[in-house]
């Protein structure tokens, strides 16, 4: 990336809001799978990887440790070496995952602009009034900030 190139993207990302955060590497959604498996509990053999995901997937152990691969090979996860096997665990935070993938979500389809996904959201919601009493709460917090 350019000097020029490097200026646009920074300002690019104050204009919309966002922290310039550490470049992250895409995963797909049967790498979401795993990575939430390594973020509930870590560090984890491939064989443990898979008897986690074993009710809630089809998949075989080859497809879980090819999944743990490709994540590896993308730095998403590392692995440290106990004995004869590998202990993978996640090489970045889920709320730091999660954080980039809002952000995203909001830049693809609401253009960066916040108030209408949330509106959105609202409207679908089905909403218990602890629930409304809560985001009230979140609101008028960030109305004093």
């Amino acid at each position: 990336m350019d000097y020029k190139c490097n200026i646009l993207y920074i300002i690019t990302n104050v204009i919309l809001g966002e922290r310039i955060m550490r470049k992250l590497p895409k995963i797909s959604e049967s790498e979401w799978l795993v990575m939430r498996v390594l973020w509930a509990k870590s560090p984890l053999a491939a064989q443990e990887v898979f008897e986690q995901l074993d009710g809630a997937t089809k998949w075989k152990p080859k497809t879980v440790k090819t999944l743990i691969d490709r994540l590896v090979k993308k730095g998403a996860v590392k692995y440290e070496k106990d004995g004869r096997r590998y202990m993978y665990y996640p090489a970045v935070g889920r709320d730091e995952y999660v954080t980039k993938e809002r952000r995203s979500f909001v830049r693809r389809v609401y253009g960066g602009i916040t108030k209408p996904m949330l509106a959105a959201f609202l409207e679908d919601a089905e909403l218990s009034a602890d629930d409304i009493s809560e985001l009230k709460e979140i609101l008028d917090q960030k109305s004093e900030e």
